[in-house]
């Protein structure tokens, strides 16, 4: 599953833009970057994107109009191209904030509702893959706790909200070394298994291999785990060991970028590598924390790191933009003399 196109109608600072995640043939842009400065609407981009997928849909929480307008419409629409999820489809599935009508023939949108809710019930099963990452992510320090993977590490529930703006819910500590510990253990013990089949040497070695790749950035290397705490190691350029609660916090963001995106896949798609799974991550302001002297490598090893993945990332930093392909920026800047923000793409985003 991939974002094709998103329109926002009286969302946030956005009157009624539409935001392109295609090239000019169609094809979803695996990386889009989406700059500007605070407060153009970044995160609420972000957050009708993820209240407008298949598996759920919902409505958007309603905008006071200065001018004191109760009529004003308020919706979002998105399209995506399924993919994996419905490879025989030769077209992108729309879905809409509940509220919103798209056509004013009475059968046409009948019939758009009803696709949209056979796909929210296909989504309940498996697939359709999506996570997001808050601005106001951290990092508690807490002793890893393994249970019931099936219900936990290893479920995927496409319903799940996404919270951009609460940072009750975006602590990321535990369920990263979960994440890292039950790939880890799972493909341990799968290689003594007579019954196992080939998935958890799949899912642990994707995980190895997307965590390396950009923890690298920061000059260390994933090394598993402890054997007596289970605790994720890893080693620094000097080859002392570190574990994942020593790591500077802009390392800890790294791995939870890779880690919790295989995580997402695996449980998603069961029987697929990782790897050459498909599916959307959406990074709040991924440069936060980051050195300088990372930013300008961070979108390559994304792309390196789980090159089927479709990232579609928030930033104020001028050197994450400008290390994208000019076709893949998104430039928010507000109208002067107006309370509204306008999207710019490709060359107009540079040069505006």
């Amino acid at each position: 599953m991939y974002l094709t196109g998103a329109r926002l109608v009286g969302v946030g600072p956005f009157e009624d833009e539409f935001f392109p995640f295609s090239d000019d043939d169609g094809e979803p842009r695996m990386v889009t970057v989406v700059s500007g400065g605070s407060g153009v609407g970044k995160t609420t981009l972000l957050s009708a994107i993820a209240a407008t997928r298949p598996g759920h849909a919902i409505v958007l929480v309603p905008e006071i109009d200065p001018a004191g307008d109760t009529t004003r419409p308020n919706f979002a629409v998105c399209d995506w191209r399924l993919g994996m999820d419905d490879p025989d489809r030769p077209h992108a599935l729309r879905v809409a904030s509940p509220t919103a009508r798209l056509s004013d023939d009475d059968a046409l949108e009948a019939l758009r509702r009803r696709e949209q809710a056979l796909f929210d019930r296909l989504a309940k099963e498996n697939g359709f893959a999506f996570l997001s990452f808050s601005a106001a992510r951290w990092f508690s320090r807490q002793p890893l706790a393994l249970h019931a993977p099936a219900r936990t590490i290893g479920r995927y529930d496409v319903r799940a909200p996404a919270s951009f703006d609460d940072a009750s819910h975006s602590d990321l500590g535990r369920e990263t070394k979960q994440a890292l510990a039950y790939a880890a253990i799972a493909r341990a013990l799968a290689a003594t298994s007579a019954e196992s089949s080939r998935r958890p040497e799949l899912v642990g070695h994707a995980m190895h291999t997307a965590v390396n790749q950009l923890v690298e950035l920061d000059g260390f290397e994933y090394r598993g785990l402890d054997p007596h705490s289970f605790e994720p190691g890893f080693r620094d350029e000097s080859g002392r060991l570190r574990a994942f609660d020593a790591l500077p916090t802009r390392a800890r963001h790294l791995v939870a970028f890779a880690a919790l995106t295989v995580r997402t896949l695996a449980a998603a798609y069961p029987l697929r590598d990782p790897l050459e799974a498909e599916g959307v991550v959406l990074i709040d302001e991924v440069d936060l924390y980051q050195d300088e002297s990372n930013l300008h490598r961070l979108l390559p090893a994304l792309r390196a790191a789980l090159p089927s993945v479709q990232w579609i990332l928030t930033t104020s930093s001028a050197a994450v933009a400008g290390a994208a392909d000019t076709r893949d920026v998104l430039a928010l800047r507000r109208t002067p003399g107006k309370n509204r923000v306008e999207v710019f793409v490709g060359s107009e985003a540079r040069t505006h």
